[in-house]
């Protein structure tokens, strides 16, 4: 980790990913985007393609996949767009993945969600948003630690939301096995976590020089919502409608995140309109929750996921 000074940019609410990769070489740069073929995820990857690196989307649907990989490589002239199957609530699968991969790894953008989804269970009894968002990444980034290491100043990226202030990791019931299930609380507890695991990574990770950092892309009407109702979308806008970006718009973050010279060796940090966020007020709906930062919070859920990884 840096200093505490924040990372401020020239970059704000309004700026596209295209905006923010724009002059930046990431030829001989190798990235992968989980959740690239569609929503933030798609236009996340196309800005690193369009920079020159190697970008591979983890996907689900490979058909799906290789749509946007195409895409990308049609609009950018990079050939280098890959697919790899890839389902977050398998540990299998993400066995898998890791096996596969093969050579350095320079930047991992931890993308693909699910947002306030009725209850559902893995196999393994856990909390499907939890185990999707938080623990498949993890797992993920864990096992591609050699990879990252290896690629000289490995960046992971992981998107957070500011949905992270409904709750904290709830230590005493994660899997909502006592509480009742509350979706909307269950998202923010996993983005608490997206939080929590960049702060973890970049503490124990920094003698392999890499960094962590998580963010808030913004209120973007993509796949992701697709648990959500019209009716609460059109009251969640309604709260706050300037707030509302197009896909370009929220993968900006993700971008400066994943490929900025300004975040060389800064890891730990939350950011949200391209700029380190400030911390939370009561009530507010932007900035940094202290909980979400907090290093003691961070390296018990550390702790937590590799024993639930084990069992």
């Amino acid at each position: 980790m840096t200093t505490n000074n924040p990372i401020t940019t020239s970059f704000a609410h309004t700026s596209t990913a295209m905006d923010v990769i724009r002059g930046v070489d990431l030829v001989r740069r190798r990235a992968i985007v989980t959740g690239g073929s569609s929503g933030i995820g798609v236009e996340t990857a196309r800005a690193l393609a369009s920079a020159g690196a190697e970008v591979t989307l983890a996907v689900r649907n490979p058909d799906a996949g290789q749509q946007a990989a195409d895409d990308i490589t049609g609009t950018t002239g990079n050939d280098r767009v890959m697919v790899a199957p890839l389902d977050l609530a398998d540990q299998g699968s993400i066995a898998d993945f890791v096996a596969n991969w093969d050579g350095p790894l320079h930047i991992l953008v931890n993308n693909a969600g699910i947002m306030a989804a009725p209850l559902s269970r893995t196999p393994q009894g856990w909390e499907m948003q939890f185990a999707t968002n938080h623990l498949g990444h993890f797992a993920l980034a864990t096992g591609l630690r050699p990879a990252l290491a290896s690629g000289d100043g490995g960046r992971i990226v992981s998107v957070s939301s500011a949905a992270h202030l409904r709750s904290p990791v709830v230590f005493d019931d994660i899997q909502y096995d006592k509480r009742e299930y509350e979706p909307w609380q269950a998202y923010g507890q996993s983005k608490t976590a997206n939080v929590l695991f960049a702060v973890e990574a970049s503490r124990l990770w920094a003698d392999d020089g890499i960094t962590a950092n998580s963010l808030m892309p913004g209120a973007i009407r993509t796949n992701l919502q697709r648990y959500v109702s019209e009716e609460e979308l059109d009251r969640l806008r309604a709260g706050n409608a300037a707030a509302w970006k197009t896909v370009e718009q929220g993968a900006a973050t993700s971008v400066l995140v994943a490929a900025s010279p300004l975040l060389d060796g800064v890891g730990g940090r939350y950011f949200e309109d391209c700029q380190e966020a400030a911390p939370a007020q009561p009530g507010g709906r932007t900035g940094v929750a202290d909980y979400a930062l907090d290093p003691e919070a961070a390296e018990r859920l550390w702790k937590v996921s590799t024993a639930l990884l084990k069992s």
